[in-house]
């Protein structure tokens, strides 16, 4: 049996018609209106804000820069607020609900649940815990965002290898062990918490809300390349995800080694997560929801999935962060803005049942 006849035969036992390539022009078409949609919802969210700009100055500021033109032609306010304020956190915004979104269709994909989420291998946690020590010892942890994205990557890392038996990964063990040593990093953050004083403490908890109110041009340089890097890695292996979502010894059966695969996109998968979250802190349900989305919009083939995942947790992010930053005087951390239109979308999927709206 061939890769490709083996998936085939995967899309058939899940009810869906392999006449027509599977739909694929359809797709394409979906892929590209979400693309439109992306941008149309960029274009709305830099015109909006606390401070009133017409839409006309607003985007000849962005404009004059696109074109390398005579910035010192631009008022110096709307310069400051359009280019330096909201173009890098609309662009921070669309990078972080990429790679979330991106990680949660992986593993996913990998873990063949569809209540995985990002932060299943103890990410967040360890990511927590070094925020918490770069904010409670910073004479020592220099970088909160160096040292949140370390401890970050080192909870996968733990976990991976206190999963590891005999050669292999099994699906349930890197489970129950990325839960273990997510809880144990959990703890840790408590243990700061509970000692750290009031200053350090409301330090934390904000961090822990998540949010873009530090968005620079700096971070944008940082996470938006390798998140692209990342995507075009794990759209090629999109295939591979596909194989591997059908169980290891069928993967095997058609000539994927299981394991080499799944360490690559866990790696990948973790390595953005960690980046994102160690940049703007712990957001929820954007790993989840989003690759749920894109499943119903496009069926369960991840050289679809993946991509479609990208722009629907970039929209969705800048949705929220507009919304964080123009709803009250006083801005609301976007993490609670995410799981508060979250939980009603995971009622609505638990209700349907997954079910695909494009086959």
């Amino acid at each position: 049996m061939t890769e490709s006849t083996g998936f085939k035969q995967l899309l058939i036992n899940q009810g869906y018609d392999p006449v027509d390539g599977f739909g694929e022009g359809r797709k394409i078409a979906v892929l590209a209106a979400l693309a439109a949609l992306l941008l149309a919802t960029a274009c709305i969210a830099a015109v909006m804000g606390a401070y009133d700009i017409s839409i006309t100055d607003t985007y000849r500021t962005i404009l004059v820069h696109l074109t390398l033109g005579d910035v010192t032609s631009l008022p110096k306010l709307h310069n400051t607020i359009i280019w330096d304020i909201r173009v890098p956190r609309i662009i921070l915004a669309v990078s972080v609900g990429g790679a979330l979104a991106i990680a949660g269709a992986v593993f996913q994909g990998v873990f063949r649940n569809p209540l995985v989420e990002p932060y299943i291998l103890g990410v967040s946690s360890g990511a927590a815990f070094g925020a918490a020590l770069g904010i409670v010892f910073p004479a020592i942890f220099f970088s909160i965002q160096l040292s949140a994205f370390i401890f970050g990557a080192l909870a996968v890392t733990l976990a991976y290898i206190l999963a590891r038996v005999r050669g292999e990964t099994p699906i349930i063990t890197l489970i129950l062990a990325g839960v273990i040593i997510g809880s144990i990093f959990s703890a840790l953050v408590s243990l700061l918490k509970y000692t750290a004083n009031d200053t350090a403490l409301r330090e934390i908890v904000f961090w822990l809300m998540g949010g873009f109110y530090y968005a620079t041009w700096n971070d944008v340089l940082l996470l938006a390349p390798a998140v692209l890097v990342s995507f075009v890695v794990l759209w090629g292996l999109g295939w591979k995800l596909n194989v591997l979502s059908m169980g290891d010894d069928e993967a095997r059966t058609l000539g994927v080694n299981p394991e080499r695969y799944k360490f690559v996109v866990i790696a990948l998968a973790t390595a953005i997560t960690a980046f994102a979250v160690s940049l703007v802190g712990i957001i929820a349900w954007v790993g989840l929801m989003m690759p749920h989305a894109s499943r119903m919009l496009l069926g369960p083939d991840n050289r679809f999935v993946i991509p479609a995942s990208l722009m629907m947790g970039g929209c969705y992010l800048i949705v929220c962060d507009t919304l964080a930053r123009t709803l009250t005087t006083a801005e609301i951390p976007v993490g609670i803005l995410t799981s508060i239109l979250g939980a009603p979308y995971l009622c609505y999927l638990l209700r349907h049942k997954g079910r695909v709206i494009f086959g």
